[in-house]
């Protein structure tokens, strides 16, 4: 395994930090790749590289991170309107989250990752269609129809981003 780290750490390093622009949380998640990588070695069946094989763990890792934090967003958002702070304008922007999410799950699979991606990681369109092993214009024009979808389902506009 230490050979295995020396060889491809900094490939999974760059992997990640191209995705999450933050390099102590790249850190972290390469640390974790190698430890579940481990675990699961016997899983590895040599139909692709293995430095693809890490990226990919490394890949749902970000994705979990992601998908974890924004749980926690929310979270930090329900316990500041309990706090009573500015809980009109609060109430308000929860329900239209909570519509705009609804709505969202209405869309096909690959789209919903695409605007999940794009909105709630920060990603580039460059940057998620190398994830999803698309090109950039996919991910740019898959992200403008999901906006039009969505807005159309409301009645209205939705985004300007």
């Amino acid at each position: 395994m230490d050979e295995l780290y020396t060889q491809y750490s900094q490939i999974v390093f760059l992997f990640l930090y191209t995705k999450c622009h933050d390099q102590a949380l790249a850190e972290d998640l390469m640390q974790e790749t190698f430890l579940k990588a481990l675990e699961s070695l016997d899983s590895y069946d040599k139909s692709c590289k293995l430095s693809t094989w890490l990226c990919q763990i490394a890949k749902h890792l970000l994705y979990q991170y992601w998908s974890k934090t924004n749980r926690m967003r929310l979270e930090e958002l329900d316990e500041t309107m309990e706090s009573g702070q500015n809980t009109e304008r609060q109430a308000m922007a929860r329900i239209e989250l909570m519509d705009v999410w609804e709505r969202l799950q209405q869309l096909p699979a690959d789209t919903q990752t695409v605007v999940k991606l794009r909105v709630l990681g920060e990603l580039s369109y460059r940057e998620i269609g190398l994830a999803l092993g698309k090109s950039e214009n996919w991910a740019r024009v898959t992200f403008y129809r999901a906006k039009l979808l969505l807005a159309e389902q409301k009645g209205g506009h939705l985004w300007k981003k």
